[in-house]
């Protein structure tokens, strides 16, 4: 079977010194890269993340209230933490939204769906929004059983909580789907479809629909992502036409 993303596929060849060279500069490589995404963040991401962070430090404080009555925190039943973060950021002035991405079965893509944060972004001085992903859970996204020290270090790299663009998560998806991929195939292990680089695209950055967790905003939002929308200052953005055609995100007032 065709792997789903030849531009991921690490090449080991030669003899067993410079595969253990070319391994090491790998994740060397990895490494560097990883932390240059994750660590470099524009002035509106860092304003964002303080306010997540803040907003997570109070519903820690909180019960579930929800019908579910999850015993513990807020943080304990993910659609009340999700709510309540998404509802603390708009009160705080973000454009605020749950957004759930769902996509059918295809070569080498399994079915499946995810739900996640945004924040759509905008000022006169920019020329068209900008959409900020928050996951509320995003270390454990790529985390692995039986994964070599290699690997692991670079999840470890990763926040619990992302608030980033969506070119700079791009990057890390990607990146982060090489390691996985060279980690499993140095243990000589099958990869998994959910691991895989399209179907890591495909929870944040599939089809969605932009959801508002209150009364208080009721908007339309739709973003069509096309090749002159790349940032071609990066040699890892994703071209997420080519990945994911039609992607559209529908804002819908939820009662």
């Amino acid at each position: 079977m065709e792997d789903d993303s030849d531009e991921c596929s690490p090449k080991v060849h030669g003899g067993s010194s410079n595969v253990v060279e070319e391994n090491r500069s790998f994740w060397e490589n990895q490494l560097q890269l990883l932390q240059t995404n994750v660590y470099k963040i524009s002035t509106v991401e860092l304003s964002l993340r303080n306010a997540t962070k803040e907003a997570i430090e109070e519903i820690d404080r909180s019960e579930c209230s929800c019908s579910r009555h999850i015993k513990g925190s807020a943080r304990a039943c993910r659609n009340c933490f999700m709510r309540q973060v998404s509802r603390w950021l708009q009160n705080s002035g973000f454009n605020s939204a749950i957004c759930n991405t769902k996509w059918t079965s295809s070569h080498n893509l399994p079915s499946g769906e995810h739900t996640f944060l945004d924040v759509i972004h905008s000022t006169s001085k920019e020329k068209s929004d900008v959409r900020i992903m928050i996951e509320l859970n995003f270390r454990s996204q790529f985390e692995m059983g039986k994964a070599s020290e290699d690997y692991n270090n670079l999840v470890k790299k990763l926040p619990e909580v992302y608030v980033g663009k969506v070119e700079r998560l791009s990057n890390i998806i990607k990146i982060m789907c090489m390691a996985a991929k060279r980690c499993l195939k140095e243990n000589k292990m099958h990869m998994g479809p959910w691991r895989k680089h399209k179907y890591m695209l495909a929870k944040w950055l599939g089809p969605c629909k932009r959801n508002t967790s209150t009364n208080s905003i009721s908007m339309v939002y739709s973003q069509t992502i096309t090749p002159k929308q790349k940032v071609k200052a990066s040699m890892l953005t994703v071209d997420l036409l080519d990945k994911i055609p039609n992607m559209h995100c529908t804002a819908v007032e939820v009662v």
